[in-house]
């Protein structure tokens, strides 16, 4: 049992018998809340959580319009949805991964060297139109880059272009609902690259990157090459440690947020309280980061 458990021993009974926890949002914590839910109705078999994915931004919308009691957000809250009467505390951390095709001409290339960060800006921000030669140093391949990227209010979206300094708004790219959908775009098209959730560019049951897509490195130093401290793709537990230990660069690692209109009460507290305490033991296996404990700490005295 983890730290923030102890601290919560107790705090999870529950105070009424029954009732329903509506959940939407973040296709990035849609997992971990399957989890979540699954594990807590275990526990507490009257009780119900409906969980329903379409983006940070639809869960944000949903938990301030009422709609739901909690908001799933995958990137910071804005002053305007605290403004509105939203309450949120951090619950989880993933990432956001770069990902190409398969089958893309240059991989051998990505894996060797990565990709620059100036390199992803002049794709997404720029709007460029480079060749995979122009990305990998292959004068030899003129096949034009495809830039893929989410159609719908995001947090992935919101990350990925945080990270390159701008906002969601100014990505471009063919624009993709969802985050299977994304994956599923660039594994169709091999000539495309994307950006995916942690959790869409690995494969749960292997560890191994989704059939069909191949992590893009990232070339944090920029010096042409992917050094051994910049080489952890090959496997999901090599890319969770990197984050973990502050190597991957965030953004795009982020912490994952739950959103509710106020403080939360009753039910949907409990089951909050819950997450933050016997709820983490379940992150691991899910294949998210536990946050580090004082941020846990933090979340859990908000709803004190």
């Amino acid at each position: 049992m983890c730290g923030a458990a102890a601290l919560c021993a107790g705090c999870g009974a529950r105070q009424k018998a029954g009732g329903t926890v509506r959940v939407s949002g973040a296709w990035a914590l849609y997992p971990m809340m399957v989890s979540w839910a699954e594990e807590y109705q275990k526990l507490h078999p009257e009780v119900r959580i409906d969980v329903s994915a379409g983006g940070a931004g639809k869960g944000a919308a949903d938990a301030l319009g009422g709609l739901v009691d909690i908001g799933m957000v995958s990137r910071d809250i804005h002053p305007d949805e605290t403004a509105k009467g939203g309450f949120w505390v951090s619950v989880v951390k993933d990432a956001v991964i770069p990902t190409a095709n398969a089958a893309n001409p240059v991989a051998q290339e990505l894996a060797q060297n990565g990709v620059k960060r100036e390199t992803f800006a002049a794709l997404w921000v720029e709007g460029k139109a480079l060749t995979w030669g122009d990305v990998a140093g292959r004068p030899d391949i003129a096949d034009k880059v495809q830039v893929y990227t989410r159609s719908d209010a995001c947090g992935a979206a919101d990350t990925w272009a945080k990270y390159l300094g701008k906002s969601q708004e100014d990505l471009e790219g063919v624009a993709v609902y969802g985050d299977p959908g994304l994956a599923d775009a660039v594994k169709k098209d091999p000539l495309g690259v994307g950006y995916n959730n942690l959790n869409y560019a690995y494969d749960a049951a292997t560890g191994k990157p989704v059939a069909g897509l191949i992590p893009v490195p990232i070339d944090i130093n920029g010096n042409g090459t992917l050094d051994a401290d910049e080489s952890f793709y090959s496997a999901k537990s090599d890319v969770i440690r990197a984050i973990k230990d502050g190597v991957y660069p965030s953004p795009p690692a982020r912490d994952l947020n739950l959103l509710t209109k106020g403080k939360p009460t009753g039910l949907t507290r409990e089951f909050i309280l819950w997450i933050l305490g016997d709820g983490q033991q379940f992150v691991d296996e899910a294949g998210y980061i536990q946050l580090p404990q004082e941020k846990l700490t933090a979340s859990f005295d908000k709803l004190r």
